[in-house]
């Protein structure tokens, strides 16, 4: 994979001795494999260059199915703004240079991205700050203007009316297709989203599809440089991504915080101040509960996969088997059934 990345890179870099090292497989994420690596080239002006990147690539089997094209076009949109992200470099759709489809981007340092460093010490100082930058940066998506990005190119642009609608019929299409089994509890939390609809969205916005901690890069300092995975992200309504980030199975220290690092009141509060826009109760609570649906088709399309044989990534059934059950669980806690 190095000789064939770096054949990749020499046309683009404009170089001809372009050597890749310290390639590396990132463990985790939901549809893409992520590689890390340094390149190094000889550039005839400035010498012996270096460079670290990123790599997402197609896998043969994936907890989802998603569209790179997509991600890269949201990810390029926000390149720039008030939303981190890492700067996009190429797309390549040619499977046979890699053996399947990828994109490379720059790589950010010195940051950390996991969910068990930021729930203990030196970031518990700090999580409060890290908070108000989270949903800061989520009131920027929010309200960023898509319109004549090139997220207008590549997404489903739904009304303010249509959006739940969308979402919901997408992600019941999956659960219908991929469940190996009934899913009684899901199916019915189907018939009260659909029996129950929210109001109009205030608006069309990007969500970013999976906001929550464990998909942005933070530091000491609790200030967050990089809003990561964006495989996910679409047009809708913002409410979505606010009620994503609150799902249970994201409270990482166990103690009824989001994200273990914020309560839901202060979250909110800070989504508000910044977006200008209201975090309604009733339709926050309707995309909560839609949330769980969403989660559960995730969790049953890695566990077909895996049960097909088109790979042998361990993490697809690991998460099925923790999480397909729990998430039931944190439904029914959602809608008042369980203590």
């Amino acid at each position: 994979m190095e000789e064939a990345l770096a054949r990749y890179l020499a046309p683009r870099l404009e170089a001809a001795d372009v050597r890749v090292t310290n390639l590396l497989r990132i463990p985790g994420g939901a549809s893409r494999e992520t590689w890390m690596f340094d390149a190094e080239w000889t550039d005839p002006v400035g010498g012996r260059q270096s460079a670290p990147f990123v790599l997402r690539k197609d896998p043969p089997a994936s907890l989802l199915e998603t569209d790179r094209e997509a991600e890269y076009a949201f990810y390029s949109a926000f390149w720039g703004t008030d939303v981190p992200v890492p700067r996009m470099r190429w797309l390549e759709n040619d499977p046979s240079v890699l053996g399947g489809p990828f994109f490379i981007m720059d790589r950010i340092l010195g940051c950390e991205s996991a969910t068990s460093r930021i729930i203990a010490p030196p970031y518990t100082a700090v999580q409060p700050k890290i908070a108000e930058n989270m949903y800061r940066i989520l009131a920027a998506i929010a309200t960023f203007d898509w319109r004549g990005t090139d997220i207008e190119r590549v997404a489903h642009v739904p009304t303010p009316e249509t959006a739940w609608q969308h979402e919901l019929d997408h992600w019941e299409r999956i659960l219908d297709t991929e469940a190996m089994e009934p899913q009684p509890i899901m199916k019915a939390a189907i018939r009260w989203l659909r029996a129950n609809p929210p109001p109009p969205a205030q608006r069309i916005s990007v969500v970013h599809g999976d906001y929550r901690v464990g998909n942005f890069l933070y530091r000491e300092d609790g200030g967050i440089y990089g809003i990561v995975d964006w495989e996910m992200a679409h047009l809708g309504d913002p409410l979505e991504d606010l009620a994503w980030s609150f799902n249970q199975s994201w409270h990482w220290a166990k103690d009824g915080r989001p994200g273990g690092i914020v309560d839901r009141e202060t979250a909110i509060a800070h989504w508000e101040r910044y977006s200008g826009l209201r975090a309604d109760p009733d339709a926050l609570h309707w995309w909560e509960v839609f949330s769980h649906v969403k989660c559960q088709g995730i969790w049953v399309t890695g566990a077909r996969s895996f049960a097909e044989g088109r790979t042998n990534e361990l993490i697809l059934p690991l998460v099925a088997y923790s999480l397909i059950n729990a998430q039931d669980q944190y439904l029914l806690r959602t809608i008042g059934r369980l203590p």
